[in-house]
């Protein structure tokens, strides 16, 4: 087994990661942006390396800072967790050229099914069908107009080097396409690094099913069965179940050896998930991701293996403990994603800042999963994930009570979460009856009456508690340690800082409430202007787009008129309800 384990994330999964180590006994050494400098991934480590820079491709998506870290600290293997750098295969090379495992499948694995273009042919020749697509790379507009005339619309125009859903943009007609490209384009370089792109049919109805696979340098390789991961917003996951509920016995076990099947055909090694669409009694081969999911723990639940354990145990060369006929299901797992998100209306927010209060669900078959502790702040620079409530119930109405028992207890302030939006999820008929698909939240759920930002906290108040014994981070060479000292207590931070954007000016939304001013609804980043002074424009019509974790969102105008002023440019750092133009 390895001796020291660097985690090249952050948030949940890098906490998740550490604490596998931590039970197995390996050191592990985190990495931090200068957001992160007091994450609870950090707290959590042995020791801490600095990697300088706020955003990600400033820091998590720096493979020279990385490599650097993994050097200084001496650690024996690497763990990607997932997003940034886990499906990347020159990442997975510049680790094992320096003689440091990689907890992952090999590169050339990563190139074939990382790539979602090469994937589908390594499907074909596999035996497992594909969703129909396309094996060429999405570089103009053209093509897609041109799919979707021979194929039918919609058309989901995806990032070749990654998953989740980001860099995914769903094109309902020609019109439609140019923007898709360019958006999904921007997604895909700025969460995986590169702004690839292929195409294929978006079905309408479908579930999304998937199979969760292990493989070892033995030859073995097992499936764990299968998950459902429909009920989604924006293409990203709100709540997944293992095993997927009401489907044909004989159809499951199909899965699964196509899933096998599939991480045989590639030369699979660890732990990898098989994706696919399930639509009137067929499934189709969607993707393959080389990591682990952000779902793994229903997984866990149902089958009692540990998924994390498996994958070090795997990565330092020890064989699968286990054949299939010892793999057994119980009961039924469901997994909730905590989002810093505003559900309010369906709209989904970004909602970054800080964590004034957090106490998760507690009781029988309670799991939470969390990157973030009360006082600890969620950026606009990542991921919104707050972190997983995980619950285990005999059968699947038992989980669903559990689950919704379980929302009602647990608190968090301070932010907007997707806690509205998970409990009216689960109390409709249509999950219970499992009738819902993956547009089903976006078309159907009414969430008109759902969430709403919580109550103002005190501003500047330290959600830690007072008292005079504080604790100091020292950054000495790059390398964090945590100094414990007696100083008066004092508040206040970075956070209370005004963005340069906010400085300029500041005002009520203009977003749909007929006012001069367009303000935007959350802290993010200023991507693309879609206007220029003098223009006309309509209520309703986007007149910029602002990244807020990695999300990209159309700020409209309030009322239709002339622009008579724009108030920022692109790259600039704006605040929740910062004035970016004005129509006169």
């Amino acid at each position: 087994m390895f001796s020291k384990v660097l985690v090249a994330n952050r948030g949940e999964i890098a906490v998740r990661v550490i604490r596998a180590c931590r039970e197995m006994g390996v050191t592990v050494a985190a990495v931090y942006s200068d957001e992160d400098r007091d994450a609870m991934h950090v707290r959590l480590a042995d020791e801490a390396y600095a990697l300088g820079g706020s955003a990600a491709a400033e820091s998590y998506l720096r493979t020279d800072s990385l490599i650097a870290a993994v050097e200084r600290s001496g650690a024996d293997a690497v763990h990607p967790g997932y997003g940034f750098f886990s499906e990347n295969a020159d990442f997975a090379r510049a680790v094992t050229a320096r003689g440091v495992a990689f907890i992952g499948p090999p590169p050339a694995a990563i190139e074939v099914m990382g790539d979602k273009i090469s994937a589908r042919g390594a499907a074909v020749k596999s035996g497992v069908a594909p969703v129909p697509g396309t094996t060429e790379p999405v570089v103009d507009p053209v093509q897609v107009e041109a799919f979707g005339s021979a194929h039918g619309w919609p058309v989901a125009v995806k990032a070749a080097y990654g998953g989740g859903g980001r860099g995914m943009k769903v094109v309902a007609t020609a019109a439609e396409a140019a923007a898709a490209v360019e958006s999904a384009q921007r997604e895909a370089l700025a969460y995986f690094g590169r702004d690839e792109l292929y195409m294929e049919r978006y079905f309408d109805r479908a579930r999304h099913v998937e199979v969760q696979v292990l493989a070892d340098a033995h030859g073995n390789c097992v499936h764990l069965g299968t998950r459902d991961c429909s009920a989604q917003r924006r293409h990203q996951k709100l709540i997944e179940e293992a095993p997927a509920p009401d489907i044909d016995p004989a159809v499951l076990s199909a899965m699964g050896e196509a899933a096998v099947a599939v991480a045989r055909g590639c030369g699979y090694i660890n732990a990898g998930t098989v994706e696919f669409l399930y639509a009137d009694g067929e499934f189709y081969y969607l993707e393959m991701n080389t990591r682990l999911q952000v779902e793994h723990p229903v997984t866990e639940i149902v089958t009692g293996i540990d998924l994390v354990e498996q994958q070090l145990r795997i990565a330092a060369g020890e064989p699968i403990d286990f054949t299939q006929e010892d793999i057994t299901m119980s009961g039924c797992s469901i997994e909730i994603r905590v989002n810093a998100e505003d559900p309010a209306g369906g709209a989904f927010l970004p909602c970054p800042g800080p964590i004034t209060g957090l106490r998760p669900a507690q009781g029988p078959g309670i799991r939470w999963d969390g990157g973030y502790e009360a006082g600890d702040t969620v950026s606009q620079y990542y991921d919104n994930l707050i972190g997983k409530l995980v619950v285990w119930g005999r059968d699947r109405n038992t989980a669903v009570s559990r689950c919704l028992r379980a929302l009602s207890e647990m608190q968090v302030d301070g932010v907007a979460t997707t806690i509205p939006a998970a409990q009216a999820i689960l109390a409709h008929p249509d999950f219970a009856a499992v009738t819902h698909s993956t547009r089903w939240v976006e078309e159907q759920l009414d969430l008109t009456a759902v969430g709403g930002r919580p109550a103002a906290d005190d501003a500047g108040a330290d959600a830690r508690g007072t008292g005079v014994r504080r604790t100091v981070d020292v950054e000495v060479e790059g390398k964090l340690f945590n100094v414990a000292l007696w100083a008066p207590d004092t508040a206040g931070g970075d956070n209370n800082r005004p963005s340069a954007a906010r400085r300029r000016s500041r005002g009520p939304s203009g977003v749909g409430t007929g006012a001069a001013e367009v303000t935007v609804p959350m802290q993010g980043t200023i991507v693309k202007l879609l206007v220029q002074v003098g223009d006309e424009v309509e209520a309703g019509e986007p007149v910029a787009v602002l990244e807020a974790m990695k999300m990209e969102n159309n700020i409209a105008a309030g009322r239709s008129g002339t622009v008579a002023e724009i108030r920022v440019q692109v790259g600039d750092s704006v605040g929740g309800g910062d004035t970016i133009a004005v129509i006169g």
